[in-house]
């Protein structure tokens, strides 16, 4: 076998231009091959990082009606839906799925929220000490929330970076002092996200989704909340993973459990639902695969077309040297031996072409 190798690379040599356009259709299959399937795995991990993001496993469960998020601004929170305690929130934690769990509020379209005579355009959260862990946040400057601003009910804020820019004109925001709902309020910190990914946009309507909150978000203390909440808001929860392929159960499990403990009397009409990313990523990455899968195939064809090829080459090699086959049937070579010799030729053919393409 080693001695067919050798002669093989010898004949490959010795006819190195017919060797190299022979192996042509090899390396160009074989390329196209590799690129088509990298540019799917990467286009894959795109969509995930551009709807789930990078490196921060965090799903959001909410109170629905039926199939639609529930609106406190048309309805209040009904009597079978109980508060979310802090003692279901460890039962959350404690779930083998989830890592951290967050107990927040939420007001997207925040209004009465005003710096000196600038108003406020943005959204504003009330969120206790375990959601900025949650949701990849990290305070950058100033300081974040401590239990004391919690138990004793302090009008405290921290602001994002877009805030920083929309209301403060870029200036340290630290120390000032915003106007919600007629109190004041006394901004500490600055959070940003420490995951670098950022929104995507390929359509309108995803243009009017991202420029909505353009103006960044406020956070305060939870316990904090009733004092500027208008609306009834219900509580959202949003839980952790250790990996992005567990955010899937995390959320199924998290809902299940609020419904189960939340959802007093079983109506039909409300129920915790998680907001599942990654099956959002999934299902666009299963229509992307569907056209790329074609692609491969198509691919696939100059592979077939190079094997043909090496075919073809090897008949006239055969072909070329009749007089060696016969010496060496001559002096007691078996059929199988010289089939050996010219097989191996075209292995090394074709894996040169391999390891170039």
């Amino acid at each position: 076998m080693f001695e067919n190798i050798i002669l093989s690379f010898q004949s490959v040599w010795a006819h190195k231009v017919r060797s190299i356009l022979t192996m042509l259709g090899i390396i160009i299959g074989i390329a196209s091959i590799i690129t088509i399937v990298s540019t799917i795995k990467g286009t894959n991990e795109q969509i995930k990082e551009n709807l789930v993001g990078s490196g921060v496993n965090a799903v959001i469960i909410r109170l629905y009606q039926q199939d639609y998020p529930f609106e406190s601004a048309y309805a209040q929170i009904p009597d079978n839906v109980a508060v979310i305690t802090e003692d279901t929130r460890r039962e959350l934690e404690n779930l083998s799925s989830v890592k951290d769990a967050s107990l927040f509020y939420q007001n997207e379209y925040a209004d009465g929220v005003y710096y000196q005579n600038t108003a406020f355009s943005g959204s504003m959260y009330g969120i206790d000490a375990h959601y900025f862990d949650v949701m990849g946040y990290n305070v950058t400057w100033g300081r974040n929330f401590i239990p004391d601003d919690f138990s004793q009910f302090r009008k405290v804020v921290i602001v994002d970076r877009s805030v920083c820019t929309s209301l403060f004109s870029g200036a340290d925001p630290v120390g000032q002092t915003l106007e919600i709902g007629g109190d004041a309020f006394t901004v500490i910190g600055v959070a940003e996200k420490t995951s670098s990914s950022k929104p995507v946009i390929n359509s309108l309507s995803d243009y009017q989704m991202y420029m909505s909150n353009n103006g960044g978000t406020i956070f305060i203390p939870i316990d904090t909340w009733p004092i500027v909440g208008r609306f009834d808001l219900p509580q959202n929860v949003a839980v952790s993973t250790a990996r992005t392929d567990d955010m899937t159960k995390a959320g199924r499990d998290a809902a299940d459990l609020l419904n189960d403990r939340q959802i007093l009397t079983s109506t039909g009409n409300y129920s915790y639902k998680s907001v599942d990313l990654l099956e959002q990523a999934k299902q666009l990455q299963e229509m992307a695969n569907a056209t790329n899968r074609q692609l491969i195939w198509i691919a696939g064809i100059s592979l077939v077309v190079g094997g043909i090829g090496v075919m073809n080459i090897m008949l006239v090699t055969v072909s070329e040297r009749t007089s060696e086959i016969g010496l060496k049937k001559a002096i007691g070579a078996k059929k199988k031996r010289i089939l050996s010799q010219f097989l191996t030729e075209a292995a090394v053919l074709t894996s040169l072409g391999g390891i170039l393409g």
